[in-house]
């Protein structure tokens, strides 16, 4: 796995960042609610070994088990302001300050440009660690600073969602980020340089509503929550049941929303297989 050969090697990329998967000797399932060793749960990539749930784990997992040991981060001085002078429970500034002493991260999204089986790629992977993933300014300005990577070395880009949604402490900053990625992607289009958009759980809100599903290739994980509103606000304004299974990938899929679901063991090989694709059309 990425992770064992990174340490291997020694490369001291990101190794301040804490996991947002689970820590400790033991791990009970949220799906079938057996327990395993956390030992065979890392070992078989962040899935419970009994039922192949898919545990949420955090962006620089993300780097580690899809790049090929090592790779450089980008943009990671990036942080985000109090414009507004915001405050519900506790002030904005305050959140923002808890949720880097919690994660070690700088924001909900972090970008690393490396290769996949010898091929070039620049990842933004979201975290729902850091106030629920939320999509703020920086998470936009992020987005639109690793396009322009990609415009300027022709690197294709793989970007991760997972999210609650936008960030309400930046009120329409944050809206805006809808606008600003999905005519940065456009920029990306045009070039002609490949956007995979991969959801996990859960992937809600103004990220769904903008470049979550904007892909020349949108895959997602097993059973992840995927959708705009939540299945409760949903049923309460229609005063209908859901259908059995509604907002899940596997959902999602029958509809025709998303082109493959991808277990996370093979996750490596079939981004591979789609920058070849993608670099042979081309």
């Amino acid at each position: 796995m990425g992770w064992f050969k990174r340490l291997k090697d020694g490369i001291q990329t990101a190794t301040q960042n804490k996991k947002e998967a689970p820590d400790g000797l033991w791990y009970k399932c949220k799906s079938c609610k057996e327990t395993s060793t956390m030992k065979d749960l890392r070992e078989n990539y962040y899935k419970c070994p009994l039922c192949n749930y898919h545990v949420r784990i955090g962006s620089h997992d993300y780097f580690d088990i899809i790049f090929d040991g090592q790779y450089e981060e980008l943009f990671s001085n990036l942080i985000a302001k109090d414009m507004l002078e915001f405050v519900d429970l506790k002030p904005y500034p305050q959140r923002l300050q808890e949720a880097t002493k919690k994660t070690g991260l700088t924001d909900a999204i972090s970008v690393a440009t490396g290769k996949v089986n010898r091929r070039a790629l620049v990842i933004a992977a979201m975290d729902f660690s850091f106030i629920g993933g939320s999509m703020g300014s920086v998470v936009g300005q992020k987005i639109a600073l690793a396009i322009d990577h990609c415009l300027k070395t022709e690197t294709p880009f793989l970007l991760i969602s997972k999210s609650g949604g936008a960030r309400m402490m930046e009120s329409a900053y944050s809206l805006m980020q809808m606008a600003k990625t999905s005519a940065k992607l456009t920029q990306l289009a045009d070039a002609g340089i490949p956007y995979f958009s991969f959801l996990t759980d859960p992937t809600t809100g103004g990220v769904t509503a903008s470049f979550a599903m904007l892909g020349d290739i949108n895959f997602a994980e097993p059973e992840a929550l995927i959708g705009f509103a939540g299945p409760r606000v949903i049923k309460e304004t229609i005063k209908r049941d859901l259908p059995e299974g509604f907002q899940t990938s596997e959902f999602l899929l029958e509809h025709g929303f998303l082109d493959f679901i991808i277990d996370r063991k093979e996750l490596k090989e079939r981004v591979s297989d789609l920058l070849a694709l993608f670099a042979k059309a081309g």
